[in-house]
């Protein structure tokens, strides 16, 4: 049982506790959960089983902070990658701690080793740019957990596109000699420029995903409007099983 506080919603343990709470364990592993990984994780049992398990599951999206007031009338706080990134680049750079990236383009790792140079200068950084594939062989493997263990980081950022990368996290973590784990995708591409973040205004109305659909319309379109439209449809689903479960009468 985990020590963080949670709630459950949709079949998730999400989590509700303050950042400020997290403290560094071994191989720990920390995803996040948002319409879209959830409509996926529905047709996919292992990256399902991977987001169940990890041992914290941020609200990554503002879907699963709307489901879980609507369904459960318990408030979350939306968490995303981009938060849980910037919690511990901080918390490191206070402890003078390490962290490594596993992900991107040789070219996206050397902007955000740079970066970080300047942003927090205590923190030890490292990379490994895998290659780019649907699907990792063993030697791809080996290669990648190698190089994470010849560092030995505190944090593992894993950035490799869900839900290749929570799966990918859950079934190694063991493998690796490192502290945290953090799927966080995105935010790789976010933290080195590559691509721009919606304003903190969209975040704050709670509308990132729609700067982010309004930047991006023919990459974006799929995961918001029609994985949108399947979220709502699992949406209404749980709370019709909801309702029906408080009014069937309970046998004596």
């Amino acid at each position: 049982m985990s020590r963080y506080k949670n709630i459950e919603c949709m079949g998730y343990p999400i989590f509700s506790d303050s950042l400020e709470s997290i403290t560094f364990e071994k191989n720990f592993l920390i995803s996040t959960i948002n319409q879209y990984s959830y409509c996926i994780a529905e047709e996919d049992a292992e990256f399902k089983n991977a987001l169940k398990n990890s041992d914290i599951l941020l609200p990554d999206g503002i879907g699963i902070v709307l489901a879980s007031k609507w369904l459960n009338h318990q408030k979350v706080k939306k968490i995303a990658g981009a938060d849980i990134h910037q919690f511990l680049l901080e918390k490191l750079n206070k402890e003078s701690g390490s962290c490594f990236y596993l992900g991107a383009s040789e070219s996206t790792l050397a902007i955000i080793t740079k970066r970080m140079a300047k942003d927090y200068p205590n923190v030890k950084v490292g990379s490994y740019s895998p290659p780019f594939k649907a699907e990792f062989s063993e030697a791809d493997n080996q290669k990648m957990i190698e190089s994470v263990n010849n560092f030995v980081p505190d944090v593992l950022f894993v950035g490799m596109t869900a839900p290749k990368q929570e799966k990918w996290a859950y079934t190694h973590k063991n493998d690796m000699t490192v502290g945290m784990i953090c799927s966080i995708g995105a935010v790789f591409d976010f933290y080195a420029g590559t691509v721009k973040r919606p304003s903190k205004i969209w975040i704050d109305l709670g509308l990132e995903w729609l700067g982010r659909l309004l930047r991006e319309p023919g990459r974006m379109w799929k995961r918001y409007i029609y994985y949108g439209a399947i979220f709502v449809y699992y949406l209404a689903k749980e709370k019709v099983a909801l309702l029906l479960k408080k009014t069937v009468p309970v046998e004596s």
